[in-house]
C-alpha cells in the first residue's frame, strides 16, 4: 500500500507555472508583502478573474493590477538594480505624505518601468543608510527575518549607562510589542558627560526598535544613524541626501547573501550614463535649510558629531567578514 502511494506521488506532476506574487515581485511592481496584500484585497486579476493568493501563472496568462493590464514582456526585460541612499533628517519613508513633508523617494532617479521599493524604513528623525531596489523578491528576502540581515546603528545616548544596563539590553527586555534585544553593543569615541556614542546591532526591523530599547532603560537617544544593513555599509564619500547605484560585484554579493542567482546589469551607453550623472547632480544638490539636521548648541559641537568610524561605516567584520562587506 505504501509503495503504491509513493509511486502515485512520483507520477503526480508538479504545479505548472510560478506563484503570482513571486512573478509580480520580481517584476518590481511592489514587494512580495505588498503584492500579497493586493491579491487578498481583490486588486489583482488573472485572465479577467480575481486572483487568489498562491495562484500559479504561466507565460501566456494575462495579469492586471487595479484593472491595468501588465505587459508580460516587461517581466523578461526587468533588471535588478539597487540604490544606496544616505537619508537626511526630516524625510519620511512613504511615497506621498499627507502633511507635505519631503520623502525619501523625491531624490531618486526616475524609472522607465517598475518602481523603486524601499528595503525597510527609517523614522523621520533617523539618518543614514537606506536601500532601494527594483526587484521585489530581493526586497522581500532582505527584510525577511529568516535571512538574518542585521542592522547596525551609531547612536548617541543621553543619560547614565552602566555595564548592568548594557547586559540587560543584550540579554533582552520586554517592549510593548514583545521581547527585543541588541545582539551587540560597543562603546564608540566621542561625547562627554552624559552624552555617549555607541554602535548597536539589531536583527529585526521593528518600528523605532533602537530608540525604544534605550528608552526602556530611562535614557534618551539624541542622535541615531544607520551605518550598515547586512553586508552593505554606508561609506564617507556618500554625503547626506545623495545616492549611488550598486555595481555588478556588489549586486552579486548581495544577491548571493539571500540565495538569489546573480543577474547581469545591462550595458549602459555613454549618452545614458551622462544623463544619469546629470540627474544625480540635480537630485543631489545641497540640502535646503529645512532639511538639514538641527545644529548642536554652542560648546557641544565637537562631541555631537557622529564618531568618524560611524560616518565611514567602520566596525566591519563584527557580524560579517570584512571581505564580504560592500563598501
Amino acid at each position: 500500500m505504501t509503495d503504491t502511494h509513493e509511486n502515485l506521488e512520483e507520477l503526480t506532476p508538479a504545479p505548472a507555472g510560478e506563484k503570482l506574487q513571486k512573478v509580480l515581485a520580481r517584476m518590481g511592481v511592489g514587494s512580495r508583502r505588498d503584492v500579497e496584500a493586493w491579491i487578498e484585497e481583490g486588486r489583482v486579476k488573472v485572465n479577467g478573474a480575481v486572483a487568489t493568493l498562491g495562484q500559479r501563472v504561466g507565460d501566456r496568462d494575462a495579469i492586471a493590477v487595479d484593472d491595468r493590464l501588465l505587459k508580460r514582456e516587461k517581466i523578461e526585460e526587468h533588471v535588478r538594480r539597487v540604490l544606496i541612499y544616505n537619508k537626511p533628517e526630516g524625510e519620511v519613508c512613504t511615497r506621498d505624505d499627507p502633511e507635505g513633508r519631503p520623502t525619501v523617494f523625491d531624490r531618486l532617479p526616475r524609472l522607465r518601468s517598475g518602481r523603486w521599493i524601499n528595503v525597510g524604513r527609517l523614522d523621520i528623525n533617523t539618518t543614514g543608510l537606506l536601500m532601494f531596489t527594483t526587484d521585489g523578491e530581493l526586497a522581500n528576502r532582505l527584510m525577511h527575518p529568516s535571512y538574518e540581515m542585521d542592522r547596525e546603528y551609531a547612536v548617541r545616548v543621553r543619560g547614565e549607562v552602566d555595564e548592568e544596563m548594557i547586559e540587560r539590553l543584550k540579554a533582552g527586555v520586554m517592549l510593548e510589542d514583545g521581547p527585543a534585544k541588541f545582539s551587540d553593543i560597543q562603546e564608540a569615541p566621542g561625547g562627554e558627560g552624559f552624552n555617549h556614542w555607541y554602535h548597536v546591532v539589531v536583527m529585526e526591523g521593528r518600528n523605532r526598535e533602537v530608540r525604544r530599547l534605550w528608552e526602556s532603560q530611562g535614557v534618551v537617544v539624541s542622535r541615531l544613524k544607520r551605518v550598515r544593513f547586512g553586508p552593505v555599509f554606508l561609506t564617507s564619500e556618500l554625503t547626506m541626501g545623495r545616492y549611488r547605484e550598486m555595481g555588478q560585484r556588489e549586486l552579486d554579493i548581495l544577491s548571493e547573501e539571500v540565495g538569489l542567482t546573480p543577474v547581469a546589469l545591462p550595458a549602459v551607453s555613454t549618452k545614458t550614463k551622462e544623463k544619469v550623472e546629470r540627474q544625480e547632480r540635480k537630485l543631489g544638490k545641497k540640502l535646503a535649510p529645512s532639511e538639514r539636521p538641527a545644529r548642536a548648541p554652542r560648546g557641544d559641537s565637537a562631541d555631537s558629531r557622529a564618531p568618524r568610524q560611524s560616518r565611514d561605516g567602520a566596525r566591519a567584520g563584527r557580524s560579517l567578514p570584512a571581505s564580504r562587506g560592500l563598501r
